[in-house]
């Protein structure tokens, strides 16, 4: 898989904010080398944000995001507001731009308060810098910004002539936290030569094809540790390990077909699933095996919500809406309540739901999924991932010795 094919929850996510006409889409426009974003003298050209992935020497696979102003106004205005606080759930870097026509606001203000509450690492960029009338006020609203915002590298650039601009894409790549040095989703699991076999079922709710996301992505790591991967539909599984007069050292099956295969894969043969696998790369695994444990105190009438992080169209035995319901209804023994997202949609507020049951997250970053279960962590809402819990319904104990890997974590 090369640079250009890095799936987006893999790539750094770099957010612009800052007021309306602080020349944030044009200081993205110059950044990016590219008319990512219209720029206009109106005030609020910017209305939804603006996602462009792209290669961005010297920082490689990228996600840019341009926001509308913070300070718009009217009801529109409020709710392009809520549309940029939520982009810092996925946020990796922010890039506060500032006027330095008018020097920093209220808002600009707000926005580092909110950056460094969320722990998001940010720059500040004055720009506009090329105007002679520019000025940058050390002090407005009563607060120092030099010590307000101590450590913080500030840069003076203009979107316009270019200014600075190679020097502040270089600030940039030496903040940006390098999220997945180091971790894997199943390369350190396995070995040179290690034979796995991939349990791929091809059903309605398969893309035609292709592959999906966390399947591509296990096999291409285990290309690069040369471990020998087989793909197979849950079918063939028991043909394909009586054909195999060598070990097989581990299963990986698509989270549906989990029952079926454990009945077929020998008990000396570790076995997990893509969606538990994504788990343990996202960081939750240890909320999400803890949170499976709420199935055994949940009653008749207690509402579940049911989230993926990405949007497609509902087949008639849809894992999500259709076949967790039935499998959570056997395993209580009572029939529950289910309300469902997808895609960008998560609430803020878990209060109503006894748990939350998410899909791997393969299609949202790490700090996404981070801020989803933390929305539930605050609340003391337990959440769990469909891999884990399936195989919690299904008693597979073959899958223990991955769970176990969650004390890692702690």
């Amino acid at each position: 898989m090369g640079m250009n094919d890095t799936p987006v929850g893999n790539r750094i996510h770099i957010a612009f904010f800052g007021c309306r006409n602080a020349g944030k889409s044009s200081l993205v426009n110059a950044i990016t080398n590219q008319q990512l974003s219209v720029v206009s003298d109106v005030a609020g050209t910017t209305t939804d944000p603006v996602y462009k992935t792209m290669e961005l020497l010297p920082l490689g696979p990228v996600v840019i995001i341009d926001t509308p102003g913070y300070d718009d106004e009217g009801e529109l205005g409020r709710l392009r507001i809520d549309r940029t606080k939520a982009i810092l759930k996925k946020t990796d870097i922010a890039i506060l731009v500032v006027d330095s026509l008018s020097g920093i606001t209220s808002y600009d203000l707000e926005l580092i308060d909110l950056f460094r509450n969320k722990n998001i690492k940010y720059l500040i960029a004055y720009n506009k810098c090329d105007l002679d009338n520019h000025f940058v006020d050390n002090q407005r609203n009563g607060d120092s910004i030099f010590d307000r915002c101590e450590g913080t590298e500030i840069i003076y650039v203009s979107a316009l002539t270019g200014k600075n601009i190679h020097e502040l894409k270089e600030a940039i790549a030496k903040v940006v936290p390098d999220t997945f040095a180091g971790k894997y989703i199943v390369a350190d699991l396995v070995k040179p030569l290690d034979t796995v076999i991939l349990v791929v079922p091809i059903d309605k709710a398969a893309p035609k094809g292709r592959l999906i996301l966390p399947q591509q992505m296990v096999i291409r790591e285990l290309l690069d540790v040369g471990a020998v991967s087989v793909v197979v539909k849950e079918t063939e599984l028991k043909q394909t390990l009586e054909k195999f007069s060598y070990k097989v050292d581990l299963v990986i099956t698509d989270s549906q077909a989990f029952a079926y295969v454990a009945e077929i894969v020998p008990k000396n043969i570790r076995l997990t699933s893509f969606s538990i696998l994504m788990a343990r790369f996202k960081g939750q695994l240890r909320d999400a095996v803890m949170g499976a444990k709420q199935l055994d105190r949940l009653v008749e009438g207690d509402r579940i919500l049911i989230s993926e992080g990405c949007t497609h169209h509902r087949q008639c035995e849809d894992i999500g809406t259709v076949k967790l319901p039935g499998w959570i209804n056997e395993y209580v023994g009572s029939t529950l309540c289910y309300d469902f997202t997808s895609g960008g949609d998560f609430p803020d507020d878990l209060s109503g739901y006894k748990l939350v049951v998410h899909c791997g997250g393969c299609m949202l970053n790490e700090r996404e999924m981070a801020s989803r279960y933390d929305i539930a962590r605050r609340q003391q809402i337990p959440m769990t991932n469909y891999g884990v819990l399936i195989a919690y319904i299904n008693k597979i104990t073959d899958v223990e010795w991955l769970y176990e890997m969650y004390n890692e974590e702690v």
